[in-house]
């Protein structure tokens, strides 16, 4: 896994609720595997000041709850969070994991709940 990212646990959680505000991109990711340690530094990348926080959710233990919690079928897998809830979603593919487009993905949705954040808003002067 990518050292450069801060790596949470299940205490970071409640419930399907990330316990942060703002908007956070959290990649589940487990040791053992090969995509993972692919895809971790390609999702460090997409941090730049400014810009959403980036964090890294240890699945590396298959007993963790954040399996079933967040229905994750293969890793990596990536989850966009607003305020702490969930607003986008990209899984791994199974013998695949996450390819460049996803990464795209992954920052587009970044980029447009960053746009339609109220804080956002606020301080660009509008309200909502």
């Amino acid at each position: 896994m990518d050292g450069s990212l801060e790596r949470i646990g299940v205490e970071a959680f409640d419930g399907d609720r990330l316990k942060r505000p703002g908007i956070v991109a959290v990649a589940f990711l487990a040791d053992w595997c090969p995509f993972c340690r692919a895809f971790g530094p390609e999702f460090a990348r997409l941090g730049r000041p400014g810009r959403s926080t980036l964090l890294v959710a240890d699945v590396t233990s298959e007993e963790s709850p954040l399996w079933e919690r967040f229905r994750i079928e293969a890793v990596p897998t990536v989850f966009v969070f607003r305020d702490g809830r969930p607003i986008f979603r990209v899984d791994g593919v199974p013998g695949q994991g996450l390819v460049r487009d996803d990464l795209a993905a992954i920052e587009g949705a970044t980029r447009a709940a960053s746009r339609s954040s109220p804080r956002h808003d606020r301080a660009r002067g509008r309200s909502r």
